[in-house]
């Protein structure tokens, strides 16, 4: 059963990755993969919950599913001329990590002026 969660997220999760991946405008990339853990549903809480809480337990990495997203991101990063693409990159995911914990733990309550702050230091 455990095992079934992780994999309904892990699906859910590819359905956000494809649509960032399959994108070529370079700031786009960058908007909609900031814009990831804004996107979780209320409803989807509990199951985003259990999946990290899983996912910490167990030790597992997530690597094949984040890597074609990595990527594309680096990519975008490169194609604007950021002075550390893949470093660039590493921190946009630490962010998106942290966010999703934070918002499935302690949901702040302007998260909108969170991603706006965001889009700003990205110039979107």
């Amino acid at each position: 059963m455990l095992s079934a969660i992780l994999d309904q997220s892990m699906a859910m999760a590819k359905g956000y990755f494809a649509e960032i991946v399959m994108e070529t405008t370079p700031k786009e990339v960058i908007r909609k993969t900031l814009e990831l853990p804004f996107a979780i549903k209320e409803d989807q809480y509990e199951m985003w919950r259990l999946t990290y809480a899983l996912k910490w337990q167990t030790d597992q990495d997530n690597s094949e599913y984040t890597q074609p997203v990595k990527r594309a991101v680096e990519h975008a990063l490169k194609e604007l001329a950021y002075p550390n693409p893949s470093a660039e990159t590493e921190l946009i995911f630490m962010f998106i990590d942290g966010a999703a914990t934070a918002f499935l733990l302690h949901p702040p309550a302007r998260q909108n002026h969170i991603l706006d702050a965001l889009k700003a230091k990205y110039e979107l």
